[in-house]
Parts: structure tokens; sequence; C-alpha cells
């Protein structure tokens, strides 16, 4: 079986992280954290965020990470191609970046390839 194949677009100011092109953000929520690898902190959140909603029909998940002052500007969430609540979707994506369990491991494993 094949892997799904993931594209990662780095202008070197902002890394994004989407399995389908052209990248939509049907729905989205926003974290800071601590300076570290980008790609590894967008990886990490897709993969939770993923875990956290793969039983919502029609999801695609999407990472957007930016460097801005020594922190990482995350914005996560994702286009979904069925019908859902907004509100709803972004709570849980929300619930998903705000895990402190969750921050301290994304921000250990950027760090450890910064």
């Amino acid at each position: 079986m094949s892997r799904p194949r993931w594209h990662i677009l780095d202008d070197g100011a902002e890394l994004v992280l989407a399995r389908h092109l052209p990248v939509r953000m049907d729905v989205a929520a926003s974290v800071v954290l601590a300076d570290g690898s980008r790609h590894r902190v967008a990886r990490q959140v897709r993969q939770d965020m993923w875990r956290a909603l793969q039983t919502v029909r029609g999801f695609s998940p999407v990472v957007r990470v930016r460097r801005e002052q020594g922190r990482l500007m995350v914005c996560a969430g994702g286009r979904v191609a069925a019908p859902f609540n907004k509100a709803v979707l972004e709570h849980r994506i929300a619930d998903v970046l705000n895990k402190p369990e969750a921050r301290a491991r994304w921000i250990n494993y950027a760090r450890a390839g910064a």
C-alpha cells in the first residue's frame, strides 16, 4: 500500500503542510508556540489534529507555521468536503491546539530538530 503524499510549501516565511492543493482552510484555529523546527511542529500538529478529527467526513488537514519574533505562529484547520458545523469543528481544533501535554510534546520535538 502506498503512503499518501503530503504537500510541503515553504517560501521561507511560512511553511504549509497540506494533503490537497490548492490549500483551502474552511475551518481553522491558531496557537502561539515557542520557537523550534517549523516542519516538525507542522507534522506533529497535523497528526494530532487528524487523530481527533478523522471521523469528520471529508476533512483534510492543513497546518500553517510561520516564525515571528522568536515564536511559532501555528494556524491549523483544513478543508471539509461535506456539510459541517463550523463553530463545533473550530472548537474541536482549538481543543487539540490547547492541550498542555500535546503542546509540550510538540515543542520538545521541534527543539530537537532545530
